[in-house]
């Protein structure tokens, strides 16, 4: 449903009646949630938003949004969890497991056929048809994917695990998953081995980690259609003698590998490390000021569970501290933070000193250095830095203007600086003693410049030209392109001009002023966080539109002329150059009712 990408309609803030009534049809839709759970999925106080969006076919979807992460998608009044809420509650939905290069077609929008199903040494969940489950890879109970069964159990076993055994609605990696913060799953470990073998085999074994730090790098199918797994199937479903697989680490396996040192740690001293490392990994990267106060628990499984290093899972009563709360005191009386109990067992993180020499000196471990590199962009205050765009203007040789370039090795298509252009053309003049004898200020007009710079009109009354007249109409008539790099990140050129942030006051009924801006995505701008933070600086109520004609476009809306404070934030805030912005002359003068 979301491979592709999808038009978000509005945007609107959940408020009283409106959130107990989504309380009580996720109550009844998920009836496996706790009063605690629920009141921590549905909470009380945080900000809660519903977004109306259209699919690209036609599908008109309600998402409802915590904070930066859609927990929930409603179709045709039913509720279905993201991968977001099921990462924070995985024993939700009844699981089906698969192998992980089965998740590239998923994400592409395929549905999940039977052979591609890994059938569990215990069975199957019991489902009925059109029951909601969630897919897990092997060895990692972290659901990947929403799907409803196509049939019952009983139906799968009888048709011999054939035929699509799951229609797939949502993904890790789709455009859904895309619109949250982009956090990879956890890694939690199954709670019943998913193959069948040995029970002395499958004790003491790690959890296996079914995602690379990079979620593009995926295994390779090669062409595999999911209708085809059945080889897959019976690859992985061989077992090997006792003497095969002992004997391959000896085989497979470099000296280094075989003889690691052993961490003289007791298992739970190396449990209050790991607690500690996603502890601060949470702090310094996945949590901001604005998202304070925080539930402990929501931070626990949101935040600190996605810090977790591969092959390595969080447990609380394998530390010193025994409960997450005495964790938390232990970080409280070293004033890191501090927390507040709102009721009876539910505390919630009211304040971090984000100054914190352990804060500030914690290091991202390497295997999460690259997926974190912009998140670690924080200031004091623990909010997101943006950093605005390096902008440069290029030009692209055309047909007409070629043989100007030729000479200087440069064809048709070639992209140049300004600086470029200049040198070239004045090598070019000289290489060809175009400057005039008497007056050095002029450049002889020849049948290449005459071709290639002057009109129709022109060619038979112009024989000379002005260096700066010479080198003005050689720019304008290259095609414009520029270059765009943004913080961290490697440059990209594309054609054409790039598009002004567009800034207008609109009309609405009741002689009621809107202040409407476009064209917010060009720079690297989320137009759900600049209305976030318009709304709070404005005290308007602001919501998010399709561009008329545009796609994967929206535009911000609020209420009033706010142009004061749009500028203050794109000017001063993101720095944002005033050349690219265009109607800011539009705001109300001062001391004059809007």
């Amino acid at each position: 449903m979301f491979a592709r990408a999808f038009r978000v309609r509005a945007n609107t803030a959940i408020k009283g009646s409106d959130r107990r009534k989504l309380r009580n049809d996720v109550a009844a839709a998920f009836p496996n949630f706790s009063a605690e759970q629920l009141a921590e999925f549905i909470p009380y106080k945080q900000e809660l938003n519903v977004i109306k969006i259209y699919c690209h076919r036609g599908e008109a979807v309600t998402v409802y949004m915590n904070q930066k992460n859609p927990i929930l998608f409603e179709v045709e009044k039913a509720l279905y969890p993201t991968v977001y809420s099921l990462w924070a509650y995985p024993d939700l939905l009844p699981a089906f497991s698969t192998w992980p290069p089965v998740l590239q077609k998923l994400a592409g929008g395929a549905d999940l056929m039977l052979p591609g199903v890994v059938v569990p040494s215990s069975g199957f969940p019991q489902v009925e048809q059109g029951t909601l489950c969630a897919v897990t890879l092997l060895g990692n109970r972290a659901p990947v994917a929403v799907a409803v069964a196509t049939m019952s159990t009983a139906q799968m076993l009888a048709a011999g695990m054939k035929g699509k055994g799951f229609a797939v609605l949502h993904t890790y990696l789709d455009h859904l998953w895309e619109y949250g913060d982009k956090s990879y799953p956890p890694t939690l470990a199954p709670s019943v081995p998913d193959c069948a073998g040995d029970e002395e085999e499958q004790e003491g074994k790690e959890p296996v980690s079914s995602f690379p730090p990079d979620p593009v790098q995926h295994v390779d199918m090669g062409g595999l259609s999911l209708k085809e797994q059945d080889s897959c199937a019976e690859l992985l479903g061989k077992e090997e003698s006792p003497e095969s697989r002992a004997a391959e680490p000896a085989e497979n396996a470099s000296p280094e590998d075989q003889q690691q040192p052993e961490d003289s740690r007791t298992p739970q001293e190396q449990m209050d490390a790991l607690f500690n490392q996603c502890f601060f990994h949470a702090l310094k990267c996945k949590v901001k000021k604005s998202d304070l106060p925080l539930l402990t628990s929501t931070f626990l499984r949101s935040h600190m569970f996605s810090c977790c290093p591969a092959g390595q899972q969080l447990d609380i009563k394998k530390s010193s501290y025994k409960k997450f709360s005495k964790f938390l005191q232990s970080m409280q009386n070293q004033k890191i933070l501090q927390v507040k109990e709102l009721n009876k067992g539910v505390e919630s993180i009211v304040e971090v000193d984000w100054k914190h020499p352990d804060i500030k000196a914690f290091a991202v471990p390497e295997e999460f250095s690259s997926a974190s590199a912009a998140q670690d962009s924080k200031n004091e205050d623990g909010e997101q830095v943006y950093h605005a765009p390096e902008i440069i203007p290029l030009y692209g040789v055309s047909t007409q203007m070629a043989p100007l370039f030729q000479e200087s090795g440069h064809g048709k298509g070639s992209v140049l600086s300004s600086s470029e252009v200049r040198d070239i053309i004045i090598n070019y003049v000289k290489t060809n003693e175009l400057v005039h004898e008497s007056n050095k200020n002029l450049v002889k007009v020849n049948a290449i410049l005459c071709d290639c710079l002057l009109e129709k009109s022109e060619q038979d009354e112009i024989s000379h030209l002005t260096w700066d007249d010479l080198l003005s109409r050689c720019l304008e008539r290259l095609q414009p392109f520029h270059q765009v790099t943004f913080f961290g990140q490697e440059p990209v050129v594309r054609k054409g001009y790039i598009t002004h942030i567009d800034i207008t006051i609109a009309q609405r009924s009741s002689n009621k002023k809107v202040t409407i801006i476009k064209n917010l995505e060009p720079f690297g701008l989320d137009p759900q966080c600049v209305a976030n933070t318009l709304q709070q600086k404005a005290q308007a109520s602001a919501t998010l539109n399709p561009v008329p004609g545009a796609k994967d476009r929206v535009q911000v809306q609020i209420q009033g002329n706010q142009i004061h404070h749009l500028a203050k934030i794109l000017l001063e805030e993101y720095q944002l150059p005033r050349k690219y912005i265009r109607g800011l002359e539009k705001a109300p003068k001062l001391g004059r009712k809007k």
